[in-house]
């Protein structure tokens, strides 16, 4: 676990909203949101997305809610449809709050909160518009419980992203960043197609296209603490297919006439 950096005012009282999509997160929800809120960022709040999770997360966060009054806001989804369309609807909620920055991260305890300090300062002192947690920048690591198939498996998932969409960016996957509000909004979020893991992907290339300043540092990636990934075959098959529909959609925008 790193030790978080200590911003300066006013940069530490930033308003920050951490958006957590959730789907059977009961153990690890509770774990997450007591490292966030120990963090040395008093203008903090988070909104957790739980899309009627079976194992009682929705419930879990609603205590939550309740211990930490006026900084934890929870958005009860009535159905399970992607990854893509639960950060939708909680950035979408958080900028309507009056955020001024937005971050993402997994309710999984893979990204290590103590990165938080650390994205925020980077963006503050670049101007960037996005900085990403980045696996595979120098500095990065994986988890060492991370089998050969799983690293080449990713490893492989960027290069072949990459190559198709000619981002200049290490860790194309990655689904720990941090926002300014500005470059959230300019990205049109209601009409993001995704709605699996390739939203990462559509989000990335979209602030890429537009010219947006992103940033990557290194973070040490954790495998999960408890439950089983959500990472199906019609996951798979969406994440493979999208970055072609990317290219296409950009080039019918771009198409003179």
């Amino acid at each position: 676990m790193p030790t978080p950096v200590t911003l300066p005012e006013p940069w530490s009282r930033s308003r920050l909203s951490v958006v957590v999509p959730t789907y059977n997160e009961a153990d690890n929800l509770p774990v997450l949101v007591a490292q966030l809120m120990a963090l040395e960022l008093p203008g903090l709040g988070l909104v957790i997305v739980d899309d009627n999770s079976p194992d009682g997360t929705g419930e879990v966060a609603d205590k939550l809610a309740a211990e930490h009054a006026g900084r934890i806001t929870v958005v009860h989804r009535t159905a399970k449809d992607g990854l893509g369309r639960a950060y939708i609807a909680g950035m979408t909620r958080a900028l309507d709050d009056g955020a001024d920055f937005v971050a993402q991260m997994d309710a999984d305890l893979s990204h290590p909160p103590a990165y938080v300090p650390q994205l925020l300062g980077t963006l503050l002192s670049t101007g960037a518009g996005v900085v990403i947690g980045s696996r595979y920048v120098p500095g990065g690591s994986l988890s060492g419980e991370w089998g050969v198939r799983r690293r080449l498996l990713s490893g492989w998932a960027n290069t072949y992203v990459k190559a198709i969409l000619a981002m200049p960016i290490r860790d194309v996957t990655a689904g720990f960043k941090l926002w300014r509000r500005e470059a959230l909004e300019a990205l049109d979020l209601g009409s993001i197609h995704s709605s699996g893991y390739s939203f990462q992907v559509e989000m990335h290339f979209r602030a890429y296209r537009r010219g947006q300043k992103m940033l990557e540092i290194p973070i040490h990636f954790e495998d999960r603490a408890e439950g089983i990934s959500k990472m199906d075959l019609a996951v798979q098959v969406e994440s493979a297919l999208r970055p072609f529909r990317l290219r296409k959609y950009e080039r019918e925008a771009h198409r003179p006439g």
